[in-house]
């Protein structure tokens, strides 16, 4: 009879579904925000596609307005920006023990380790490169 009892406890506690908090704006949240716990909150439901750790989010940056109790998804937010645009930025070219460093104007916004597009001040030629955590951006053939 015991055993009958715990068996079914523990068949109710399997069948029940799990829940799972999914988190959602706060407030109303700008693009190109850096988000922060202040920023977060939490609902009782599981949304698909919605993130359901704080870790996942706390220091990204936000790309589209996040606004306040909807879910927030991966692709609402990316990397902070280390370079924005239009910002002059050290170019830096290594191959083969050569180095040549330059200045250039970023054509774009990109974060650590993303391809940006950036213009040589001095011949106005235009190359990609990768962003450096110092912030240089780093060109390579």
């Amino acid at each position: 009879m015991r055993f009958l009892r715990t068996l079914t406890l523990v068949t109710l506690t399997l069948a029940t579904p799990a829940s799972a908090d999914t988190i959602v704006a706060a407030h109303t949240i700008r693009p190109m925000t850096v988000l922060s716990e202040r920023d977060l909150d939490y609902i009782e439901k599981d949304v698909p596609g919605g993130v359901a750790d704080p870790e996942r989010l706390v220091g990204q940056e936000a790309r589209v307005a996040l606004y306040a109790g909807r879910p927030i998804r991966e692709a609402d937010v990316q990397a902070p920006a280390v370079i924005e645009r239009n910002q002059v930025v050290e170019l830096i070219y290594e191959t083969n023990g050569l180095r040549i460093a330059t200045e250039g104007r970023s054509l774009d916004r990109a974060g650590l380790g993303e391809l940006v597009r950036v213009m040589n001040l001095s011949s106005r030629s235009t190359v990609s490169g990768r962003v450096s955590k110092s912030g240089q951006v780093i060109v390579s053939k």
